[in-house]
């Protein structure tokens, strides 16, 4: 019998762990097909609330945030790559070389869980990013990225030029942050089960296992 679970998945396109823990999810997912059917829902988090239109150079940003060298986010970052290879995602770090605000792409991914296209306009964020380098603040690769993910390009940019939505994310923000989520990843799992971080995918099926024997 396949056991159906919710599992709300708390993050930032701007989070390399998120993309890690995305990939890593999706396998156990995959191990698991057959017994466990997952309705993901992707919920807001901004990691960079106060950042600038125009963005900041990222090392430069990492570097006063954590209190790091240069060098150490240098070797953080091909940490993080080597984690993502490990799950099927691929980082340039080379290309991401400014930080940028994401809340209009969360007002897009709130808009794109309405029309059934989350899931993709997640992937593509991500890969847009963390792969290519783009800027996931910029209303026309935003356009983009909703048209390749199955979305009206027109809608989209009639969104990102009101505030439609906003209130939306805002609430979202609000809940998770009254529910104690101050980093992410966080994974929710049936409104019960918290995992926090980019886990291996034998950590995320175990919790998957578990979730679903206590549904089932």
């Amino acid at each position: 019998m396949t056991v159906r679970i919710k599992i709300d998945f708390v993050s930032d396109v701007s989070c390399p762990w998120c993309a890690v823990g995305l990939s890593s999810l999706e396998l156990a997912l995959a191990r698991l097909d057959g017994e466990i059917q997952a309705e993901i829902h992707f919920q807001p988090f901004e990691l960079n609330p106060d950042m600038p239109p125009e963005g900041q150079d990222t090392v430069e940003r990492l570097a006063r945030k954590y209190n790091m060298t240069p060098e150490q986010v240098r070797q953080n970052g091909e940490a993080i790559t080597a984690r993502g290879r490990e799950v099927g995602f691929t980082f340039n770090m080379d290309k991401r070389t400014h930080t940028y605000n994401t809340f209009d792409a969360h007002r897009l991914l709130h808009w794109a869980h309405l029309e059934g296209h989350q899931l993709a306009l997640k992937h593509a964020l991500l890969k847009a990013y963390f792969t290519d380098g783009e800027n996931p603040s910029a209303p026309e690769v935003l356009i983009r990225l909703c048209h390749e993910s199955g979305l009206n390009a027109q809608r989209a940019r009639e969104i990102l030029g009101s505030d439609e939505y906003a209130a939306d994310v805002r609430e979202r923000e609000r809940f998770y942050a009254k529910q104690g989520v101050n980093a992410v990843p966080a994974i929710i799992i049936n409104d019960k089960h918290l995992i926090q971080g980019g886990q291996p995918p034998e950590v995320f099926e175990g919790a998957l296992r578990q979730a679903a024997g206590a549904t089932a």
